[in-house]
């Protein structure tokens, strides 16, 4: 029987769905990109490319794009068309077959999977543990009869080399400090298809595309595309644009202008301090192991000071600026301490997955009074007495995102206008996944319960809250300045 041959990707990063052995006679290596979307710094385009050349075969990468997601709307569907685009572009002339498929019926993408799949050596696929992709990606590996493997290209550390779930950013600190070196000397190749794949026969998937046609990249960017498909139209495209492109340009304007004001100003939404790169992330459209090179070749950060960490001869990111060693903590402690959760626990998005603590104290003030109750409605339209978080979710709305900080005072204060925290708990869920471009993703779910008291100690009791951090809207104002973001968002009470 023949076997995929060892990869040089790490083997904590791969994982294999089914026990169907490889197809010898197969047609082509499929590559099933839906959550790292980007051709470079890709550990799972990284396998397939190799897989491709190891047993002489073409390379066919299947981009969908599903209406079947929850939340699915406009906002979402325009930002990975755009990465489409630059993926159809780069690809054109290529040996390798790109095919970007939009769902225009529920369910066509598990079709085109299966068609192809029927057809394949093997089917690789991206290991994300959010939305709905892992039960689809378990149920197409019972079904297809060929072997599936996940690669996990989410993070700088993989979602395996720990074993169970962190239950604050206090010790995930301490176990990065001893694991983390190793995995930065073992980073993705920059560009997986800069060696050749074998070439692939034009007629390669001609039978697939007469039934599900792939699209040009003028289609793929006409507003028609979206126009003409069963989604929430609600929530509009964003300004800014998705893909690969539009990430690194927002990294180096983050390197350039933002990460020697980033320790000090971060906090302050006037400040533009920020880095801007949530949505990418989210949408696999950059790496983090591509963000954390580009930011130590800005700081002149060598394998020396890794080298030193490894040995144990210097704790945290010796050598960073204030800056950098700020943005490391949030790119790397407290995104992956979200990974870390969704890749043990399948009630990550529960209330029942909140620490016992948690639950007790906020069910104990389950009756506190509450002068004032807003309905999902209410709080999806900015409708609130208080003008700075109607400026909060107002930028939701048009923006697709809440600066960081304010992010947690819109959630806090959902906690407190609810009747109880499970409907907190749904509206904030609700709200943050159907307009943010950064929802639906482990990082995001780790924000909202952290408001609920996931990461968090117990602090002084009080109404509501219990011994749950609380927040105001007026110690918030006296914190930090806030007199363009209100102008901007227009937060009337």
């Amino acid at each position: 029987m023949s076997t995929i041959l060892p990869s040089n990707v790490p083997n904590v990063r791969i994982r294999t769905l089914n026990d169907t052995p490889v197809r010898p006679d197969g047609a082509f290596v499929l590559y099933w990109m839906e959550g790292a979307r980007r051709l470079t710094w890709n550990f799972a385009l990284q396998h397939a490319a190799e897989l491709a050349r190891h047993h002489a075969k073409p390379l066919v990468i299947l981009e969908p794009l599903r209406i079947g997601e929850r939340w699915a709307c406009d906002r979402f569907h325009r930002f990975v068309l755009d990465g489409m685009v630059e993926h159809a572009e780069a690809l054109a002339g290529s040996d390798a077959v790109y095919y970007p498929h939009v769902e225009r019926e529920k369910g066509e993408t598990s079709d085109l999977v299966d068609a192809l799949a029927a057809r394949a050596f093997a089917v690789v696929a991206d290991d994300y543990p959010c939305s709905s992709l892992p039960d689809t990606q378990r149920e197409a590996a019972e079904r297809i009869r060929v072997r599936m493997q996940l690669v996990d290209g989410n993070g700088l550390l993989p979602l395996r080399a720990t074993d169970h779930v962190y239950s604050s950013a206090y010790h995930f600190r301490r176990f990065l400090q001893k694991r983390l070196p190793d995995a930065l000397f073992s980073p993705p190749v920059r560009d997986p298809l800069q060696e050749a794949v074998p070439e692939a026969p034009d007629a390669l998937v001609s039978a697939e595309a007469e039934r599900w046609p792939i699209l040009a990249p003028h289609e793929l960017s006409s507003p028609k595309v979206l126009e003409e498909l069963p989604l929430d139209h609600g929530p509009a495209p964003v300004s800014y644009r998705g893909g690969a492109g539009a990430a690194m340009r927002t990294l180096r304007i983050f390197l350039d202008e933002r990460l020697h004001r980033y320790a000090d100003q971060r906090n302050h939404p006037d400040a533009e301090a920020c880095s801007g790169l949530s949505p990418y992330l989210r949408f696999g459209h950059v790496s983090a192991h591509q963000i954390f090179e580009a930011l130590a070749d800005q700081e002149g950060w060598t394998h020396a000071n890794l080298a030193e960490a490894s040995h144990g001869k210097r704790t945290g990111w010796w050598g960073m600026s204030e800056g950098g060693e700020a943005f490391l903590d949030e790119l790397v402690t407290w995104r992956e301490l979200g990974f870390n959760m969704n890749a043990h626990r399948d009630d990550f998005d529960r209330y029942e997955s909140l620490p016992e603590w948690a639950r007790d104290t906020i069910e104990k003030h389950e009756t506190d009074d509450r002068p004032h109750l807003y309905t999902l409605e209410q709080l999806d339209r900015a409708e609130t007495y208080d003008p700075l978080w109607n400026a909060t979710q107002k930028e939701l709305l048009s923006d697709g995102r809440i600066h960081g900080y304010l992010r947690m005072l819109w959630g806090k204060k959902i906690l407190e206008w609810s009747p109880t925290a499970r409907d907190a708990l749904e509206a904030m869920i609700e709200l943050n996944n159907r307009y943010a471009t950064d929802g639906r993703d482990p990082n995001s779910y780790g924000g909202i319960f952290w408001v609920l008291g996931r990461y968090d100690r117990p602090w002084p009791e009080r109404p509501v809250f219990g011994t749950v951090r609380s927040m105001t809207s007026e110690s918030t104002r006296r914190k930090v300045p806030l007199d363009r973001y209100l102008e901007r968002f227009g937060g009337n009470g």
